[in-house]
């Protein structure tokens, strides 16, 4: 398939994990990626990934998301050398979990920032460019936790905004060619999910009704989708990737 040639995609956290399978199923189907993260030696890693294996062509920034004014120069950066932006996808995002009681205010501050206001600004640089043109795709990313998770108050919060922020961006940019959608992603092989003792992962396992992990390429393929011309007419909504932990438990 090569249903993005011609298109630039831009991809927030994409060194590695999800962020880098995403980047490297839109690089193989003939996108032009940008990689922006905050880990210089990770996105080099990436950069060269994506290079060997596709041959594509690509651009890589060392952007904080938390900082409108990197955010916005990023962004200035990417239309001005590829000449066009087609696809956001907000990725970007951490983890400081603890009860509601022991969560600090860095610890609150740092999981909004990153994952929601780090989102906003991304999505706030994007709405321009993707106007002028007539076009985009925003794809960001929230959670299953996004309901409700006891020990990620935080973070649940972060995502569901994400939830809130998403379904907002897709009324504002519907007249103008622009859709906005958001991912939750369930337990997914990633390397915060490997350093999971065992015990706690079976657990966690044991409760997804298709009894096993996804892969970062469930993920990537789900983006894939959203952010592509077939989904043109698809907006303001979450899409579950979780092998069915959503739909809730059963008794059987």
């Amino acid at each position: 398939m090569n249903r993005y040639h011609g298109r630039v995609v831009a991809i927030t956290g994409a060194a590695q994990g999800l962020g880098l399978a995403m980047a490297t199923r839109f690089a193989a189907e003939g996108a032009t990626v940008a990689l922006a993260d905050v880990n210089e030696q990770a996105l080099t890693g990436a950069a060269r990934t994506i290079a060997d294996a596709h041959d594509a062509q690509h651009r890589t920034d060392v952007v904080d998301v938390t900082d409108s004014a990197q955010v916005n120069d990023w962004i200035t950066g990417v239309t001005a050398d590829l000449g066009r932006l087609d696809v956001l996808v907000n990725n970007a995002g951490i983890i400081r979990d603890n009860r509601v009681e022991d969560i600090t205010d860095d610890d609150w501050h740092a999981v909004i920032d990153v994952s929601l206001t780090g989102g906003f600004h991304c999505a706030r640089a994007a709405f321009g460019p993707m106007k002028r043109q007539g076009y985009g795709r925003i794809v960001s990313f929230s959670s299953m936790s996004w309901r409700g998770n006891f020990g990620q108050t935080n973070y649940v919060a972060a995502k569901a905004g994400i939830v809130g922020m998403t379904r907002t961006l897709a009324l504002e940019g519907a007249r103008h060619g622009i859709t906005a959608n958001a991912i939750a992603p369930g337990l997914i092989e990633t390397p915060m999910l490997a350093s999971m003792n065992g015990p706690a992962r079976d657990k966690l396992t044991n409760k997804i009704p298709m009894r096993h992990t996804g892969r970062p390429e469930d993920i990537a393929e789900a983006a894939a989708f959203l952010a592509g011309e077939a989904a043109g007419y698809i907006t303001g909504i979450v899409l579950d990737v979780d092998g069915g932990i959503s739909i809730g438990s059963s008794i059987r």
